[in-house]
């Protein structure tokens, strides 16, 4: 790309690394803002926007240089979270100019997702520009980036069929209950955390024909409205555990920072149950359910990394969805490599314009005192014969320059000009800039 700004991503997802280390680097409980607040004091990080999801931690920011910036963002991400770095090395992806771009490109259309082509990652590639906006750490690089991802991702969705019939996590966690128990009518649900996933999960199991919703949050009045929606009951978050004997399904998603089913709070409700089998899925990040749940008798327990079998399925069914969309992607990298390399060389165009200028206005002023009778309209010609002179002379390299930007080619040219034409970086106002678009 250009060889002045430099956009850099790095962060781990569900394909490099296990669901352990996934939540302790999640940037949730209201950490964000603090989050993206550190991220632009650290030296070289002018712009920073932070992706986090139960999927997913990345952070984004646009630096003068692409090592030290790969350097300070692996950096933080260990300190913030306070996670060794050997620990988290060996887990992240490090994508520098280009393949930054085209990693949020390929995230945004959802090519990246567990669940190929799922609309969910496009909403929260909306918050996470939204939230580095109201923060001021993202500004005009990282804002059109994003833009872009947004749109692209949009267009993908509209042009192509990679979303059609895409399974979501949650209907893949109902997938996975009817190979529990065959058949979901009159089964009991219990939903703990009332957001969107336990909202979509819900709407999926009703469809299904679960026979009553029980649902417990936090807040009380969002867990009335959402039980309310579909037929159920709320209840105190606090009073959960006293419903863990007539669920046969539990669909946690809260924002617990601990294990809030745990082995010792379950095993003194088996022995009611008289081995009906309880069927828990855990799509929480950091995770709801303690993992060793999964070995108490009769108890069936799967978290988001277990979707994943589930979401493979359905991936060859679009393959040629997908093949469509990378194209997409590939395209849009382009263009955005194409606008960045053009921002790079502005300074460069304002410089050679003004110098242009400067001696076109000398050359023009000397010539007309040594023709002291021209009339009025004479000079007026003179003057506008040498501005149309300087406009062509500069149509040439201004085309060029603009045409090589953001290309390897394009990166050369620039100190080649300088050269060849003496400019020495000085700096010219915004009015400047305008006069060479």
């Amino acid at each position: 790309m250009n060889n002045e700004l430099h956009i850099v991503a790095a962060g781990l997802n569900h394909r490099t690394a296990p669901i352990e280390l996934r939540e302790r680097v999640a940037f949730g409980n209201g950490r964000l803002e603090a989050a993206l607040g550190q991220m632009t004091e650290l030296p070289g990080l002018g712009e920073a926007v932070i992706l986090s999801t139960c999927n997913r931690a990345e952070l984004y920011t646009a630096a003068a240089s692409a090592d030290g910036a790969v350097e300070a963002l692996e950096r933080f991400l260990s300190d913030f979270h306070g996670v060794a770095r050997d620990e988290v090395s060996p887990h992240l992806y490090r994508h520098v100019d280009e393949a930054a771009v085209h990693h949020l490109f390929t995230v945004a259309v959802g090519l990246d997702s567990m669940v190929l082509g799922e609309g969910q990652i496009l909403a929260q590639v909306k918050q996470a520009l939204l939230s580095a906006s109201e923060a001021g750490a993202a500004r005009t690089c990282l804002q059109e980036l994003f833009q872009r991802a947004l749109s692209l991702g949009k267009r993908a969705r509209t042009e192509t069929g990679i979303a059609r019939g895409a399974v979501s996590i949650s209907s893949a966690a109902v997938d996975l209950a009817k190979t529990t128990f065959g058949d979901l009518k009159g089964r009991e649900v219990l939903v703990v955390g009332a957001g969107k996933m336990s909202r979509q999960t819900l709407t999926h199991l009703v469809d299904c024909g679960v026979k009553s919703v029980i649902v417990a949050n936090r807040t009380f009045d969002r867990a009335d409205e959402l039980a309310g929606q579909f037929g159920g009951s709320a209840i105190r978050f606090d009073d959960f555990p006293a419903h863990l004997d007539r669920a046969d399904i539990i669909v946690s998603s809260s924002s617990a920072p601990h294990p809030i089913i745990t082995v010792d709070k379950l095993r003194p409700h088996l022995t009611t149950r008289r081995g009906r089998p309880l069927f828990i899925v855990d799509i929480a990040v950091p995770r709801d359910v303690e993992p060793a749940v999964a070995d108490l008798d009769d108890v069936y327990l799967f978290d988001i990394d277990d979707l994943q079998t589930v979401c493979e399925r359905y991936r060859a069914e679009r393959a040629k969805e997908a093949a469509a969309v990378s194209l997409m992607v590939d395209e849009e990298t382009r263009r955005f490599e194409h606008w960045l390399g053009s921002r790079s060389v502005t300074p460069l165009l304002v410089e050679l314009r003004s110098r242009t200028e400067a001696l076109r206005d000398a050359e023009l002023e000397r010539w007309l005192r040594r023709l002291p009778n021209l009339e009025p309209e004479e000079r007026e010609v003179v003057t506008q014969m040498m501005r149309s002179f300087a406009n062509k002379l500069l149509h040439g390299p201004t085309t060029h320059l603009r045409a090589t930007a953001g290309r390897e080619q394009g990166a050369e040219w620039v100190p080649f000009v300088r050269s060849l034409f003496e400019l020495h970086g000085n700096p010219t106002d915004a009015q400047g800039e305008e006069d060479v678009r």
